[in-house]
């Protein structure tokens, strides 16, 4: 399998891991404009496994290091199953919070209150599981993290209208996707071998804990996801026939979203091997600030909020480079 064992390499992938996880969400808010974000929800599960899929009969079964993928999932312990499987479950959950916030928030909030609660909650987690880096560096760019995301709750009660209506449960809703997002990732790691060279017996290579994580996604979705169509957050209830009733430019659309948030999720778990899960979960949850500049500069997600407001959102994407800077460098402080 390919494994990636330079430490710049693995951070070019974290900042892929960025743009992946920071961009996918604008799929949604193509595919809203006609549809319920329910019915996106299920092509963009779709996507996620398809891709996991991809990657773990090429880059996973080719390559002179490792283990190949159809080797790997035969010797897996099922326990090893089981948190891969896990992870997606709680990931499914947090993601479909997530969802449900931007389509009542926007980008622009849901992203920086919810992922970057994921962020920290994430970062001191994989950190107790496997403390590599600076602590001292590192959870001080998790503290300016922190104080972004409640910087940017402040710019959003500026809101006037609709936005200042919706504010509460926008809110609420993004800080219950973090809550529950912050734990997936450390569920995925567990079932990973720490080596990615020598594997561990029992133990999936990432492009096999990607495939049954992504699994774990697909399936609750007929849970989560019929949840929310028949109780959703805003509006009436929304019928499965109503999938069949999108074109292929929706469903396409849809599936294009799980690809990209899928392709940061694989080079995000591939990196961690030299990066450290920590680091590559935390640098990969930066993806809030560019959620953040597609809400802001490309949907014009405050393009009502009042005088003065230019400032909180410069102060907050000011404080998530700085706090992103030092998570960084903390491997090599």
């Amino acid at each position: 399998m390919v494994i990636v064992e330079s430490y710049p390499v693995a951070i070019l992938m974290c900042f892929i891991t960025m743009l992946c996880w920071g961009s996918w969400a604008n799929t949604q808010k193509l595919a809203t404009r006609e549809w319920k974000f329910q019915l996106f929800y299920w092509d963009y599960a779709i996507g996620v496994f398809l891709l996991s899929l991809i990657l773990a009969f090429t880059m996973g079964s080719n390559g002179s290091k490792g283990m190949g993928f159809i080797d790997n999932v035969a010797q897996a312990a099922p326990k090893t199953i089981f948190f891969a499987l896990l992870g997606g479950v709680i990931f499914n959950l947090s993601n479909i919070l997530l969802v449900g916030a931007i389509d009542i928030a926007g980008l622009a909030v849901a992203f920086p209150i919810g992922v970057g609660l994921a962020l920290v909650i994430g970062v001191i987690t994989n950190y107790v599981a496997a403390p590599i880096g600076n602590a001292t560096v590192l959870f001080t760019g998790v503290a300016g993290v922190t104080i972004a995301i409640i910087i940017d709750g402040l710019a959003y009660k500026r809101l006037s209208g609709q936005g200042q209506k919706t504010a509460l449960k926008g809110i609420i809703i993004s800080v219950l996707a973090g809550l529950v997002m912050g734990v997936f990732y450390r569920c995925v790691a567990a079932s990973m071998s720490e080596d990615f060279v020598n594997i561990q017996t029992g133990k999936f290579t990432p492009y096999s804990a990607v495939v049954f994580f992504s699994l774990g996604v697909l399936l609750s979705n007929f849970v989560w996801n019929s949840i929310v169509m028949a109780k959703p957050f805003t509006g009436e209830a929304v019928k499965y026939s109503d999938y069949f009733k999108g074109n292929v430019k929706l469903h396409s659309i849809g599936i294009l979203g799980g690809i990209i948030w899928c392709l940061g999720m694989s080079f995000s778990i591939i990196a961690s091997g030299s990066a450290g899960f920590a680091i590559s979960y935390g640098l990969g949850q930066g993806a809030t600030m560019i959620a953040a500049f597609w809400g802001v500069f490309i949907w014009k997600e405050f393009k009502t909020a009042p005088a003065g407001t230019n400032k909180f959102l410069v102060l907050m994407f000011v404080l998530y480079i700085l706090g992103l800077a030092l998570i960084i460098s903390a491997r090599m402080a």
